[in-house]
């Protein structure tokens, strides 16, 4: 866990502060994984960690919702092959206009009746990972597990919010708040704008404070 937490410091990917999640929540605390994704040797060796928790559960199937977690996806389901010497494919989810999550490209085929390995960056909330489960329930797939590379809330993130085994190569605590959840401690901090959803907030609330 610790070298996984290195590896992401190093990176750059851990940033401290207000920051405003995509899902409109205020967050203290943000892992940008913009700095690490175009790195292919970070997202490999993390996509091997996933690759060494799962090879004993026969995976056939790995999948990702797009676009961030295609890159774990393709190495996850490339060191799985390797070390299990079958082919594992890789897959992803696309966003529909409702904010939802399926399979286009046919891919929906590809997941009925197959053994599947769900993989995700970073959850704050899991609702990105439950459209996943939900479009693979629907392409009759069968979840064996899925795997994050950073929990940043286990006490509200863990295996009864998805109904499927979970494992984390990280627990990194960011605490999130609705709006009108936010604590004064928080509200004091300026808002971040170089990642998240900062600058659109800020202009939805003049009033608020811009770092």
């Amino acid at each position: 866990m610790d070298d996984v937490i290195k590896l992401l410091k190093d990176s750059g990917a851990v940033l401290e502060g207000h920051f405003i999640g995509t899902s409109g929540r205020h967050l203290h605390g943000y892992l940008n994984k913009d700095a690490f994704l175009p790195h292919t040797g970070v997202v490999s060796k993390l996509a091997r960690k996933f690759a060494e928790l799962n090879k004993d559960l026969n995976i056939e199937v790995v999948i990702s919702p797009a676009v961030a977690g295609i890159p774990f996806s393709q190495w996850t389901a490339h060191h799985l092959s390797e070390m299990t010497g079958k082919e594992v494919l890789s897959l992803f989810t696309e966003k529909t206009s409702d904010n939802n999550q399926i399979f286009k490209r046919g891919y929906d085929k590809l997941v009925k009746g197959k053994h599947v390995l769900i993989v995700e960056d970073t959850v704050a909330t899991g609702g990105s990972v439950q459209k996943v489960v939900k479009a693979v329930e629907e392409a009759r797939g069968k979840i064996v597990q899925i795997s994050i590379v950073v929990n940043r809330d286990p006490e509200n993130v863990n295996e009864k919010t998805f109904g499927y085994p979970l494992s984390a190569l990280c627990v990194i605590p960011m605490p999130s708040f609705a709006e009108n959840e936010v604590p004064d401690w928080l509200k004091t901090m300026p808002i971040r704008t170089e990642v998240g959803h900062g600058t659109k907030y800020l202009q939805e609330h003049p009033d608020a404070k811009a770092a």
